[in-house]
């Protein structure tokens, strides 16, 4: 084998394994909310089998929007930390809106010792809270629009059939335990990337969660956010 000929075949393989990576960040970068929206339908189907689901239901029915964080990752020795990606969607007629990619960053669940996994609804009880989701620039929970834990069991029918007190109910999924829970401190943050990636081009959240939310990308969330809301019935 010549050396000239050795040479080609280390250029050509070299350029085959780059041409494989380059196609291997692009794949992961435009697949990254597909992941967050099939992790997002987990969850909430996971929710949907609890025991106090339908207080979470009840609480969906009559708000304006909800957003997902499949994931929350939190640790931290003392007062802890949290991140995690999310996707927002909200109401539209008797349809869905979105979606809207956000991530969670910052604050804590409370005091704790390691790293946790936790699976975060937030339920946008009123306009305040919209705008928060729909305005183009992060917010705190508890600071810029108030959160409370999201009512179960009795005072579920009776906070989502009264004013809401906070603008989001949090409810959260740990080990197989549903509950509604107290969050604040945490930012909220638009994922400009994602939400790129699954419209083809840049929105920002206010136009994303505006456009209907019935492409097959989307239909499995929204698919289990009605499945959830036969519960309030």
């Amino acid at each position: 084998m010549s050396a000239k000929f050795r040479a080609t075949a280390l250029l050509t393989a070299a350029l085959v394994i780059f041409g494989l990576a380059v196609t291997q960040r692009v794949s992961s970068a435009e697949t990254q909310h597909e992941k967050h929206i099939r992790l997002s339908a987990s969850l909430l189907k996971k929710m949907r089998e609890q025991k106090d689901a339908s207080s979470m239901a009840h609480a969906i029915k009559s708000a304006k929007g909800v957003a997902i964080f499949p994931s929350v990752i939190q640790a931290g020795l003392g007062l802890g930390g949290m991140s995690g990606e999310g996707v927002v969607l909200v109401k539209q007629g008797k349809g869905w809106g979105g979606p809207s990619f956000v991530s969670i960053v910052g604050g804590s669940f409370g005091l704790q010792i390691g790293v946790k996994e936790v699976g975060l609804v937030l339920v946008i009880t009123n306009n305040d809270g919209l705008l928060a989701f729909t305005g183009g620039k992060s917010f705190k929970l508890g600071g810029d629009v108030s959160v409370a834990a999201g009512p179960v069991g009795r005072d579920a029918q009776a906070a989502t059939d009264s004013r809401a007190e906070a603008s989001i109910y949090s409810y959260s999924m740990s080990k197989g335990l549903f509950a509604g829970i107290a969050l604040s401190g945490a930012t909220i943050n638009r994922n400009a990337d994602a939400n790129k990636a699954y419209w083809g081009r840049a929105l920002d959240a206010k136009t994303a969660l505006a456009r209907k939310a019935d492409g097959a990308k989307i239909k499995p969330l929204t698919k289990e956010l009605d499945n959830l809301l036969k519960l309030s019935k």
